[in-house]
C-alpha cells in the first residue's frame, strides 16, 4: 500500500546524508506548512495537453537549465528563458501547424544526481556538490555539507520564479503580437535573427487576417499563453514535504511542480524514487538511455501508470544519434506490444556531452541536431509520434555549445561560460533548434494531413 513515506522502505540512491536528523526534521515540518507551489487542477490540465501530443496532436518543448542556482537568481535570468522558449513555440507552432505545450525545466530544478559521491582536488577528498537545495558549489569542506535550510530557500526561489512566470504568461508578455516584435539583440545579423524575423512578419498576416474576422489581441486567446514548470524528482525528503491531498479528485500531487521525472540514475523498479513516484498523480516523465531494456521500461511503466492512462507518462530519450536508431525502435514496439500509450520525447542533450581540449565540457551542436533528426526518423519508420523535445538551454548569450549557424568554436568556450552544471543551448542556438523542429513537424503533418483541435494559440 502507498503513502506519502513508503519510500523510506526502499534503498534510496543519490540522496544526501545530513548530520543533524533533528535539523533536517524541523525543515521539513516548515515546509509541510508551506503553501502549495502548484495546484492539482494545473497538473492535471497539463496531462490532457500532454495526452495530446502521444496521439501525436500536440508537441512538447521543455527547456530550461541544467540546474538553477541560488546565485544566478534574478528577473532578467527568468524572463529570457520564458523569451526564448516562448519565441521558439512560435516558430514549431507555425512552422508545425500545431499546438506547443511550454515547460519549463525551472521553478525547482535544483538538485542533480552524481556518479561519484566524492571529488577529489589536489589530494583533498570532499563530498561532491548536488545542487544548491543540498549543498554548496565551492570546494572547501563547509560548503560540502549537506545543509537542510538550503531547502526553505529553494522552497522561496522556486515560489517566486513561478510567480514571475506567472506574471509574464498571463499579464500581457506573451501577447502573440509582442512575441512577433521581439528582437533577439545577439541573432540581429544572423540566418536565425532574419528567418525569425520573416516568420513573424508571417504571423502578423495572419493575426491582421484574424482581427480582421473578429478575433481582435484584446482576445484572452491572443493575450495570455499556459506555461508549466518541472524538474527531476530526486530530493524525496523535499518532494514528500510538499506532497498535498487534493480534495477535488481525492489523489495526492506533488505540489513542486506539474511535471516530475524520474533520473536514469534512480529508476530502478523497486527503488525509493519508483516507489514515492507510483502514488503521486502528477504527469510523470522517465528518462532513458541506451542502457534500458525494452521489457524493464515496460515494466517501469506498468508500476507508474498501472490504469494506462494518456498523458501520464513521457519517456525522454537520451542516447546520442547512433544509439538512438538502434536501440530506440526496440523500445517502441514493447511499448505498443503491452499496449501502453506513452508520450515519446527526445533528450538530444544528455547523450552529446564531451570534454573541450582546454578541459570544460561542452556538446557539439551537429550532435544534438544529428539526435533531433534521428528521434524523427526513427518514429517515422515506426509509425509513432514524435511527441516533443527536452532541453537544457538558456535565453542568454553563452559559449557552452560548440557549433551552430553562429559558430562557438572550442577557443570560444570559455569567453561566456556560465553553466553551474552541463553546457547549455543559447539563445540562437535553440532558435536554429526550434526552425529545424518545425520542419520536421510540417512534413510528418504533411504525410499524415490530419486536422487538429485547437489548444490555444500559444
Amino acid at each position: 500500500k502507498w503513502a506519502v513515506d513508503s519510500w523510506k522502505s526502499k534503498k534510496a540512491l543519490q540522496l544526501p546524508e545530513y548530520p543533524s536528523q533533528e535539523e533536517l526534521e524541523s525543515v521539513l515540518k516548515t515546509l509541510e506548512a508551506f503553501p502549495p507551489i502548484v495546484f492539482a487542477g494545473e497538473a492535471r490540465t497539463l496531462e490532457e495537453h500532454l495526452a495530446e501530443a502521444a496521439m501525436g496532436n500536440a508537441f512538447l518543448l521543455q527547456g530550461g537549465d541544467c540546474a538553477e542556482s541560488f546565485k544566478e537568481f534574478n528577473a532578467n535570468n527568468i524572463r529570457d528563458t520564458f523569451r526564448i522558449i516562448l519565441q521558439m513555440s512560435v516558430v514549431m507552432m507555425f512552422g508545425g501547424q500545431m499546438p506547443v505545450i511550454k515547460v519549463g525545466r525551472m521553478a525547482g530544478q535544483f538538485a542533480k544526481p552524481r556518479s561519484d559521491s566524492f571529488e577529489e582536488k589536489n589530494g583533498v577528498k570532499l563530498p561532491s556538490y548536488r545542487g544548491d537545495n543540498i549543498n554548496g558549489d565551492s570546494f572547501d569542506e563547509k560548503s560540502r555539507i549537506p545543509d537542510p535550510q538550503r531547502m526553505i530557500r529553494a522552497y522561496c526561489q522556486a515560489a517566486a520564479t513561478l510567480n514571475l512566470l506567472r506574471a509574464f504568461a498571463t499579464g500581457g508578455y506573451a501577447a502573440m503580437q509582442r512575441v512577433t516584435q521581439w528582437n533577439l539583440d545577439f541573432t540581429d545579423h544572423s540566418e536565425q535573427g532574419d528567418r525569425y524575423r520573416e516568420l513573424a512578419n508571417r504571423v502578423d498576416e495572419a493575426l491582421g487576417f484574424m482581427a480582421a474576422a473578429g478575433l481582435t489581441v484584446d482576445h484572452p486567446i491572443m493575450r495570455t499563453t499556459e506555461f508549466w514548470t518541472s524538474h527531476e524528482c530526486l530530493l524525496l525528503p523535499y518532494e514528500q514535504s510538499l506532497t498535498r491531498l487534493d480534495s477535488t479528485s481525492g489523489l495526492y500531487y506533488d505540489c513542486s511542480a506539474h511535471m516530475i521525472w524520474v533520473g536514469e540514475r534512480t529508476r530502478q523498479l523497486d527503488g525509493a524514487h519508483v516507489e514515492f513516484l507510483r502514488g503521486v498523480a502528477n504527469p510523470l516523465g522517465i528518462k532513458v538511455s541506451d542502457k534500458m531494456d525494452p521489457n524493464e521500461l515496460v515494466k517501469l511503466i506498468e508500476i507508474l501508470n498501472p490504469q494506462n492512462k494518456a498523458g501520464r507518462i513521457t519517456v525522454i530519450t537520451r542516447m546520442g544519434a547512433e544509439n538512438m536508431r538502434v536501440k530506440l525502435p526496440h523500445l517502441i514496439r514493447a511499448v505498443r506490444r503491452a499496449g501502453q500509450i506513452v508520450t515519446w520525447v527526445s533528450d538530444p542533450m544528455h547523450g552529446n556531452t564531451i570534454k573541450a581540449p582546454c578541459g570544460l565540457k561542452t556538446r557539439p551542436f551537429d550532435s544534438i541536431r544529428a539526435e533531433v533528426r534521428a528521434f524523427f526518423d526513427v518514429h517515422e519508420q515506426e509509425g509513432s509520434h514524435p511527441g516533443g523535445v527536452h532541453l537544457e538551454m538558456t535565453g542568454q548569450n553563452v559559449t557552452e555549445c560548440i557549433g551552430g549557424s553562429r559558430t562557438v568554436t572550442f577557443d570560444d568556450l570559455s569567453s561566456r561560460y556560465h553553466t553551474h552544471c552541463d553546457p547549455r543551448l543559447n539563445a540562437s542556438q535553440s532558435l536554429e533548434l526550434a526552425f529545424i523542429i518545425a520542419e520536421r513537424l510540417r512534413k510528418s503533418r504533411i504525410r499524415s494531413q490530419q486536422p487538429l483541435a485547437p489548444l490555444g494559440v500559444l
